[in-house]
């Protein structure tokens, strides 16, 4: 296996200005000899990443990002909450730094004032925390990263990148029964939102690839805000709105593993001033997944928070059509978070013209999937993970949708692993890679969950769930025997698995009507150049 032959090169990232690939004296559009193993679930993500904060001494450095972030979500009992965490690492003199998007009005149902709350905790301490709101019109920063750099212990460097913000609703484990400390959302999910989510722990080389994407966004000189009431607030508020300078790079920690990661963002282009890093934006995540999808031939196995838009699931059907034996598998929200009357079908056209998208690509080789707990009640999908053919996975914070592809500033990485997995089929793609042990564990771990079945003792014993097409037949007959006992009024036990067959709610024409606009200003825009729309180029 090549890596060049599923990763970007450093040419076909599309982004000249950015140092994330110049940074190598190869040029190479990836680091090697990395360990990369994913935390499922919020609870272990915070259990993780509370154990690395309090290993934070200081001179160390602590560098993260969010969309929103609250600061009496607890990582783990009392006393470890997130805003108490971040500052007593401060206090103890670890350089703490973040930048986490400004968001719209909290009249909007947005997340203003609980940003802002957490980065006064985090001054408090000592650190700095800055808003930012450098982003399109109706945009937001999305992503969610976390690096520790430990001076004089490289060992103990770690980034953390994923679906999973600091924020309420995400402490959640594989029991799904939601976050004590919950935001509401769509009434389907109750008062404890059940939350199934990924997150990414990464060591080696790429923690200083990820350290660079952070210093990129702190480093931009252009103004947080460009809105002149922004900018009234922050007066007001008495926001720190210049960054301090960082302490100079560590070299990146020494290779510890046997996983290649290259690291994928999604930055719009900008109106009147774009980004110095990304002046044309850059849409990595989009063209990473363009390539690796000409490669599928056998399964893509997908967890998406929405998965949207026409315009980029057309990528999908076209490797569908291309070739007869591939399959996708999607595990998807049964209900969209805003169940308005406006905002519900706003949320559900773009999904209702994908999957129609899909099924008329390939029929019954598509398959769509909802999940719910023991009790019956849907667990909300916010996990970003795709494995194809299980050779390239990708986790990130980005979502199969336009906005994510496009708009707003997302953040993933994509792995190749080196160790070949023995288990048959050995090569399913049949193109010659032979299947990877972290792309297939990856999928497997979360077919396990999904269809309530034990990991085998031995980590090298034949798993029928390997083969993708008996993986396929697995989630169709569990879903059928969950979807049957609840229409026979769930008589007799409970058939094992979580999984609900997705059914999309019909909208009747003067709904769609209606929506269309809306989705495509409001709910799922476009931040290409005009002369990639024209051509659905990213």
């Amino acid at each position: 296996m090549e890596p060049a032959d599923w990763l970007l090169t450093a040419g076909e990232r599309g982004n000249p200005a950015t140092r994330l690939d110049r940074r190598r004296p190869e040029g190479k559009g990836w680091s090697e000899g990395n360990e990369v193993r994913p935390l499922i679930h919020g609870a272990t993500y915070f259990g993780e990443l509370l154990d690395a904060v309090r290993a934070l001494e200081a001179g160390d450095l602590l560098l993260f990002t969010d969309w929103r972030g609250d600061r009496d979500e607890r990582l783990a009992g009392p006393g470890t909450e997130v805003g108490t965490v971040l500052r007593e690492a401060a206090e103890r003199g670890v350089v703490v730094k973040g930048l986490v998007w400004h968001s719209h009005l909290d009249s909007l149902q947005f997340s203003e004032e609980e940003n802002r709350h957490l980065g006064r905790e985090v001054r408090a301490g000592g650190g700095e925390y800055l808003l930012d709101m450098r982003v399109r019109p109706g945009g937001s920063h999305h992503q969610k990263l976390v690096v520790l750099r430990h001076r004089g212990r490289p060992g103990l460097d770690v980034a953390f990148i994923g679906g999973i913000d600091l924020s309420h609703n995400r402490n959640d484990d594989i029991g799904h029964g939601g976050d004590a400390r919950s935001q509401p959302i769509a009434a389907a999910y109750g008062p404890h939102p059940p939350w199934h989510d990924v997150q990414l722990a990464i060591r080696g080389p790429a923690v200083g690839d990820l350290e660079t994407v952070f210093r990129e966004r702190w480093q931009d000189p252009a103004p947080l805000t460009r809105s002149p009431l922004s900018r009234l607030r922050e007066w007001v508020h008495k926001e720190d709105t210049h960054a301090d300078p960082l302490p100079r790079q560590l070299p990146d920690p020494q290779p510890c593993g046997r996983h290649t990661v290259q690291v994928l963002r999604t930055y719009p282009n900008r109106l009147l001033r774009g980004y110095d890093f990304a002046p044309d934006g850059e849409r990595s995540i989009a063209r990473a997944y363009l390539k690796a999808l000409r490669r599928a031939r056998a399964l893509i196995y997908l967890e998406d928070q929405y998965l949207w838009s026409p315009h980029v699931v057309e990528h999908f059907a076209r490797a569908l059509r291309a070739n007869p034996g591939l399959r996708l598998i999607a595990v998807i929200p049964s209900v969209p978070e805003q169940d308005g009357r406006l905002t519900l079908p706003m949320n559900l056209i773009g999904r209702i013209t994908a999957l129609e998208t899909l099924r008329k690509a390939a029929g019954d080789r598509v398959a769509v999937y909802g999940v719910e707990n023991r009790a019956g009640t849907p667990v909300y999908v916010h996990a970003k993970v795709c494995v194809i053919d299980d050779v390239w996975a990708a986790a990130g914070s980005d979502n199969v949708n336009l906005r994510s592809w496009t708009h707003d500033s997302e953040l993933s990485c994509a792995v190749l692993d080196a160790t070949a997995d023995p288990r048959e089929p050995r090569d399913p793609g049949g193109l010659g890679d032979g299947a990877r042990r972290f792309a297939r564990e990856l999928r497997l771990v979360l077919a396990r969950e999904h269809l309530d079945r034990e990991a085998p003792g031995d980590p090298q014993a034949p798993d029928e769930l390997c083969d993708p097409g008996a993986a396929f037949e697995a989630f169709a007959s569990a879903a059928a025997a969950l979807d049957l006992w609840h229409e026979d009024g769930r008589t007799g036990p409970r058939p094992p698995g979580r999984l609900r067959a997705y059914r999309p709610p019909r909208l009747s024409r003067w709904e769609r009507v209606l929506a269309m606009p809306l989705y495509r200003v409001v709910v799922d825009p476009d931040g290409r150049p005009m002369r990639l729309r024209r051509r659905n180029a990213f």
